[in-house]
């Protein structure tokens, strides 16, 4: 089950046009990009919720078939949360395990060793980890020399936790015994109650894994770059029917389906939203623009002609 119900918050506004999960990465969309990595790992079928914006993930992702997997939808209408929303989905889902995935972070870890892992241990949860890339912002998992999770800390300059990465193998009586349709959550809510109750129920696989976040725009924008350079794409990353005239400037930047840049404008790390067309003279750098009549102005943002401009930084990093 990949976790795609989200509001996305943090990332408005481009969340504002799509749900994140809909979001393309380097020309693929990160809930396609998250699939063709299960398919690679081996799994035939996913489940993905969906609450916010649901036609932009049924769009861009369809039956899955493009991507290698059969995909189902759970619809909740209101969001269910971590562990809310599988429980809804265990019909869909028919399995005694399953991987849980959440839809807003990359990675190529190895999911034959994460099954192989949860199998050997006997937990009923067992969550990947790496290295905590950054402690002061990502909050870390305990865990003890056995492998036993043993508690969840707080970013901060005294975390020394491990990093979760977003992928897990479960069992499905962890969700089986919760209030149907009633929101719950995993990290914050159930797993702390069965580390409490059964010690050694959640266990961990630490891993040398890649990770890319996308809470906030300035991580969508790092993260698309990032894949893009590792795919030969360069550091403008166009959709269909985009264009960039001569005399234009853009680099490091993210141009979705029929932007034009008009010459003599100038985007330096920009994320620039379906159709808008960028006038000439204009020059950006860590924005993100959409047209104007896709979103209310707030505070931060500045209205230029049809555009709508909003600043890049203008959310932190997430902090779980």
């Amino acid at each position: 089950m990949i976790l795609t119900a989200g509001l996305g918050t943090r990332l408005a506004p481009l969340s504002d046009l799509r749900a994140k999960p809909a979001l393309p990465v380097a020309g693929v969309p990160l809930a396609g990009r998250i699939l063709r990595w299960l398919a690679g790992g081996g799994v035939t079928d996913a489940v993905l919720n969906l609450h916010h914006l649901p036609a932009s993930i049924t769009a861009a992702i369809g039956d899955g078939s493009a991507f290698g997997v059969r995909v189902r939808y759970s619809w909740e209408p209101r969001v269910l949360g971590s562990a809310g929303g599988p429980a809804r989905a265990l019909p869909l889902l028919d399995a005694d395990r399953f991987f849980l995935v959440n839809g807003d972070t990359l990675t190529d870890l190895d999911l034959a060793a994460l099954a192989a892992r949860h199998r050997a241990t006997g937990a009923s949860v067992t969550l990947a980890l790496v290295a905590n890339p950054d402690p002061l912002h990502y909050g870390g998992v305990s865990v003890d020399g056995e492998g036993r999770v043993t508690g969840f800390t707080a970013p901060g300059p005294d975390n020394r936790g491990w990093h979760f990465i977003g992928v897990q193998a479960v069992d499905a009586s962890v969700f089986a015994g919760l209030t149907p349709d009633e929101p719950a959550t995993t990290v914050s809510g159930i797993y702390r109650e069965m580390i409490a109750g059964r010690p050694g129920a959640i266990r961990a696989m630490v891993a040398a894994a890649s990770f890319f976040d996308i809470g906030t725009a300035a991580d969508y924008l790092e993260t698309c770059l990032a894949i893009g350079r590792a795919e030969g794409r360069g550091d403008v990353l166009a959709g269909a029917r985009a264009s960039v005239e001569a005399g234009a400037c853009v680099s490091r930047s993210v141009l979705w389906d029929d932007v034009v840049v008009a010459a003599g404008a100038s985007l330096d790390e920009c994320v620039v939203a379906g159709g808008v067309h960028v006038p000439a003279g204009l020059r950006l750098a860590r924005r993100v623009v959409l047209p104007r009549g896709e979103r209310v102005p707030g505070g931060t943002d500045t209205c230029i002609g049809d555009l709508l401009v909003s600043p890049l930084d203008a959310t932190r990093r997430r902090a779980p």
